[in-house]
């Protein structure tokens, strides 16, 4: 444990909080290169934007040469399956900067990428991964449109006009995307338009007077940084759309250039995103709590001041959320979301319950953390559903898939409401209720939760059960029911790996050369630990134990075997983290992270958070141990 509390604190920067780091994604690096040769090709670029431009292309270039699997197709990460939506982006960015470049891509590489292709099922396999959601179906056919892999023929119109209504009435209008791809929707859907053969009068008429008024919306939804949501291929996206239909020269595209150009790694790749500083340092914070001789020594003033300084105070410009959300990261393309924000919450008030100085509360300070924590749950508390449940970003946006309100969020933000019991809000108390009583509705026939940001890619539904029910369970309070909590308890019991661990599958054995039946990660097997600890005391044995007052004494599931049942579930967990640790597995991270529009990534630091978490979780229950 002091090894895995000496790693994580090591990572901190000199604030005293985690940035952390994203995997390099050959679909990023794919839409980026495509951003930047369309914007080359344009002609109205300075000779020496150009030539700085037609360097990084050339690195973004020889990265992706270098990622291809051996099927033929590319995947997001260097460790993920290949897939038809980055496979289609790296052919459209190969065959773009062909022309910019000069230089024709290996042939064998290209022949072996369309062989891979057409035996995925072409265009009906990418419209079959996205179902009825636009969101990243018609970007990646106006990307090959741009290069000239398709007609324009194939690339639906989008309502770029309905941008300029309200954002508040946003939900109402019918958008064909989803809350986070407005931007992606104006330039996408204004390139088709100017490119693409428009449309007939008068409606043609209408949309043209729209053009000026919906760049308006665009470059005042666009941060600082330059990058919307601080995301590689939104912003590519509206870059190369924008440089094709002749406006490279633009404000927007020359501040999405900038970006592109300044976030590109070392190695010639461009993350899924910038990075993910709050939501990590919230996990580590928390992670480092669990262990019972925590004394809060890494707690200090300029912490809490950096997590305090992550909060909005205005209205933010992107989705139009109120005041008192968090973000990601501290950065200027972030977004307050339903997941950052009650990640906030919990690392401020664990603080505080060792160190009350540090949340503040006296006049003196004019913005104490007491009051961004009020602020924190009343936001939350302002963005449920009607469903009972919690989206990401907007509320009322349900009908695509990233807008709906999901299992691991609504018990997350639950967490956070009940961090502050004492505070008098009629909300409060409503809201708690229609939450439990959405994630009852939700929990799956076999007893799990699915959540939403997080995947498998070893399920053929790539959804990951063992990650949305251990974040229900760490997160729910017993008023989510009996039977509920016990059902989530027995899948993740009934669901252990024959080597101890969890989640993973056949692709995490070939990665790293493990023996035969080795399958598990690093990350699910930590979930899976911390929840089962966090539910042992509370499930009454047939050992001879006394109950508590928060014991779960009844349900039509009891089985009295079911202590025993979680203590060797538990144990045989923790024996494979020590392992993975003694063989630094924790070190290396795997792709369990679902990006937007099921785009697969990995963090460096969730491996080792998540162990330290969950082994702090164990060291708790020391009658555990003997």
């Amino acid at each position: 444990m002091d090894r895995l509390r000496g790693e994580l604190l090591a990572q901190r920067t000199e604030e005293g909080h985690w940035l952390g780091e994203l995997s390099a994604s050959a679909l990023s690096t794919a839409t980026a290169v495509s951003a930047m040769s369309a914007a080359v090709r344009s002609g109205e670029l300075p000779d020496a934007e150009q030539a700085a431009l037609l360097k990084q292309i050339q690195c973004g270039r020889s990265w992706l040469a270098a990622q291809q699997n051996d099927d033929g197709g590319f995947g997001d990460t260097d460790r993920s399956h290949s897939n038809i939506a980055t496979s289609y982006l790296v052919l459209a960015a190969w065959a773009l900067s062909d022309q910019v470049i000069g230089e024709a891509t290996d042939a064998g590489a290209v022949a072996r990428l369309k062989g891979w292709i057409e035996a995925a099922g072409e265009l009906d396999g990418l419209r079959e991964r996205y179902g009825k959601d636009k969101t990243f179906v018609v970007p990646i056919l106006t990307n090959m449109a741009i290069a000239g892999l398709v007609p324009w023929k194939r690339v639906s119109a989008l309502p770029f006009e309905a941008a300029v209504v309200p954002q508040s009435l946003y939900r109402f209008v019918g958008m064909p995307v989803v809350s986070y791809a407005i931007p992606a929707l104006v330039a996408i859907g204004q390139v088709k338009f100017l490119e693409g053969g428009g449309c007939l009068p008068p409606w043609s008429l209408v949309r043209r007077a729209a053009i000026e008024p919906s760049m308006k919306v665009l470059q005042s939804m666009q941060p600082s940084s330059g990058g919307y949501l601080e995301a590689t291929p939104l912003t590519a996206f509206v870059v190369m759309s924008l440089s094709a239909s002749g406006r490279a020269s633009h404000e927007v595209t020359q501040n999405g250039l900038r970006f592109l150009r300044e976030s590109m790694l070392p190695d010639g790749s461009w993350p899924i995103d910038t990075n993910l500083a709050n939501w990590v340092t919230s996990l580590a914070t928390t992670a480092l709590a669990m262990d019972p001789e925590d004394d809060r020594s890494w707690s200090t003033e300029a912490l809490v001041q950096w997590q305090r300084g992550c909060q909005y105070q205005e209205r933010h410009p992107f989705t139009g959320a109120a005041p008192g959300g968090w973000g990601w990261t501290d950065l200027t393309g972030s977004v307050p979301d339903a997941d950052d924000t009650p990640g906030a919450i919990i690392s401020l008030r664990m603080q505080a319950t060792t160190k009350p100085s540090l949340l503040g509360g006296d006049d003196s300070q004019p913005w104490p953390a007491s009051q961004a924590c009020d602020r924190g749950v009343d936001w939350l508390l302002g963005l449920q559903n009607r469903d009972g449940g919690w989206p990401t970003f907007c509320r009322g946006w349900g009908k695509l898939p990233f807008d709906r309100s999901s299992n691991d969020l609504t018990a997350h933000a639950l967490r956070a409401i009940a961090c502050l019991p004492q505070r008098d809000s009629a909300k409060r108390e409503p809201a708690i209720r229609r939450g439990l009583k959405f994630l009852r509705k939700n929990q799956q026939s076999d007893g799990s939760w699915l959540p939403l940001w997080f995947g498998n890619q070893d399920r053929a539904e790539e959804d990951n059960p063992v990650y949305g029910t251990s974040r229900v369970l760490v997160d729910a309070s017993p008023e989510l029911g009996h039977d509920a909590i016990l059902r989530g308890l027995g899948y993740l019991i009934e669901n252990q790996n024959g080597d101890g661990g969890w989640g993973g599958g056949p692709s995490v054995r070939e990665t790293f050369a493990l023996p035969e039946g080795s399958i598990s990660t690093v990350e699910e097997t930590a979930l899976a630990v911390e929840a089962l600890v966090s539910w042992w005391a509370r499930i009454p044995g047939d050992e001879g134990g006394q109950a508590g007052p928060n014991d779960i004494l009844s349900g039509s599931l009891w089985d009295p075997s079911m202590r025993s049942s979680l203590r060797a579930a538990i144990l045989s967990g923790t024996r494979w983290l020590i392992d993975a640790v003694q063989h630094e597995r924790h070190q290396v991270a795997w792709p369990i992270g679902f990006y937007f529009a099921k785009l697969w990534y990995y963090e460096r630091l969730y491996p080792l958070v998540f162990t330290t978490a969950a082994l702090g979780r164990v060291m708790q229950r020391d009658e555990l141990l003997r």
